[in-house]
């Protein structure tokens, strides 16, 4: 398995003064003919959202859509009535499937940090659907811990379920310390 690195300083950005991002693949107004998409991933973006900004409602359909807060939180209201607050060490799961609009707020006092993964689903036009976690308290020791997936080997061990045969592991490495991650290839 090929292993490939975009340094932060070489991610596509955007600076919308309420948002920073940074893209690993091409996303809104930045576009790389190389880096379009790696398989069923379509979206990596390493976002900062200013304190009492945010997205208003939006449509998707379609997509698996994954958000990893690292610091503050981001508050999530959609067309089928889900609510929830996401904090720091908490990852959000949304399936657009058949459609679904929601916002996100940073309703805090302190600028939220996240990531936001999209992933293509395996079937089309499922019933969409909302979930939250608390992975806080998780922490990286051999192994970083599995956060999201919808591979069969993988149920029942505490991740969020996505509809695509992926899974999403993470967490903090301390300065110095070693993870053995197993391959999936």
């Amino acid at each position: 398995m090929m292993i490939k690195i975009y340094p932060f300083e070489k991610l596509g950005k955007s600076d919308f003064g309420w948002l920073k991002a940074n893209y690993h693949f091409s996303f809104a107004r930045y576009y790389n003919p190389d880096r379009v998409e790696f398989g069923k991933l379509r979206v990596i973006n390493d976002n900062m959202v200013k304190a009492g900004r945010g997205f208003e409602t939006h449509p998707h359909q379609n997509m698996e859509i994954i958000t990893f807060v690292r610091t503050g939180a981001i508050s999530h209201k959609d067309s089928k009535g889900n609510e929830g607050k996401t904090v720091a060490g908490n990852v959000q799961v949304m399936s657009a499937g058949s459609g679904i609009a929601h916002s996100e707020f940073n309703h805090e006092n302190e600028d939220t940090t996240l990531y936001q993964i999209w992933i293509l689903p395996r079937e089309q036009n499922v019933e969409p659907r909302w979930d939250m976690a608390d992975f806080s308290n998780r922490a990286a020791n051999d192994v970083l811990p599995l956060l999201v997936s919808g591979r069969k080997e993988d149920e029942g061990k505490g991740a969020l379920y996505i509809h695509q045969d992926a899974s999403i592991s993470g967490g903090q490495i301390s300065q110095g310390q070693e993870i053995s991650q197993r391959s999936l290839m």
